[in-house]
């Protein structure tokens, strides 16, 4: 295969990864790795590498449309972004003595549990919930339009979603993942937050928590310019796309495609690891 060919397929892959990864909250590197490490054979942790730039090329091209029509929670984003910072050090830290397997292993049931989070039906607005006095007194309870106008959110179990946020951020270092399926999970479901909410927060929190891992794997030398650039130049037009759609459309179809498809590559890179020799 060409060098033209590769960067072109890379490019077609990505685009479809920043599209979806924008419209679910889930982040296009959950798609990004395995198609890297199953159909072209990268190795895994150069495939982190791309991956995490393209994390944060979907978080820049969807975030400043969700903060333009008031569904990303800012101050929110910024708090938890303390809590997966940390962890995105330890699990950048912790990768270097991982070994490959092990990681494919990880990434494959991510990718499951995100497929898993995919399919779960919520509602479209949540009930109002007495707030967390926490998040009461740093003023994080927001405001989202709707339909019927403009509707107020209240912040449940802010603690825990702090803790969740941890294991998210850990995630996103030794896999090279926004780790989208861990704070949409934090925030919709522990946090009760409205799911465009969620999403879209969520979106503006995996550029932050990639960024900072990203700095690691560069330092040790697997970001490669060759690979990582027709990632990101597929995945920010895809973002900006999906960014676009996600706030008049209904995703539950593509929730459908997108679970079959993080299954079929989560198993096809248990085989490659265990079987194929990764």
């Amino acid at each position: 295969m060409s060098i033209l060919a590769f960067s072109l397929l890379v490019w077609l892959g990505s685009f479809s990864a920043g599209l979806v990864g924008a419209l679910t909250g889930l982040g296009g590197g959950v798609v990004i790795v395995p198609l890297l490490t199953s159909v072209f054979g990268v190795d895994i942790r150069y495939a982190v590498g791309a991956s995490l730039v393209s994390v944060i090329a979907t978080s820049l091209g969807s975030a400043s449309t969700y903060i333009k029509t008031g569904f990303a929670n800012l101050r929110l984003g910024m708090f938890l972004e303390v809590s997966t910072t940390i962890g995105a050090i330890i699990g950048a830290l912790l990768a270097a003595f991982v070994s490959v397997k092990f990681l494919t292993i990880i990434l494959a049931v991510v990718l499951i549990y995100s497929a898993y989070l995919s399919q779960r039906p919520r509602p479209e607005h949540q009930e109002i919930v007495a707030p967390d006095p926490i998040a009461e007194y740093l003023q994080l309870n927001g405001t989202y339009p709707t339909d019927n106008g403009v509707m107020p959110y209240y912040i449940n179990s802010l603690p825990a979603g702090f803790s969740i946020m941890l294991i998210a951020g850990v995630l996103s270092g030794l896999l090279g993942i926004g780790s989208g399926a861990f704070k949409v999970l934090a925030m919709d479901q522990a946090m009760r937050l409205p799911f465009k909410v969620s999403t879209t927060t969520s979106n503006f929190m995996i550029g932050v928590t990639a960024a900072t891992s990203a700095g690691v794997y560069l330092s040790r030398g697997y970001i490669d310019p060759g690979l990582s650039m027709p990632v990101m130049l597929g995945v920010l037009p895809g973002a900006f796309l999906g960014a676009r759609i996600l706030i008049g459309a209904k995703t539950q179809t593509l929730r459908i495609i997108f679970s079959f498809v993080l299954v079929v590559m989560a198993l096809k890179m248990v085989y490659n690891g265990l079987i194929g020799g990764l």
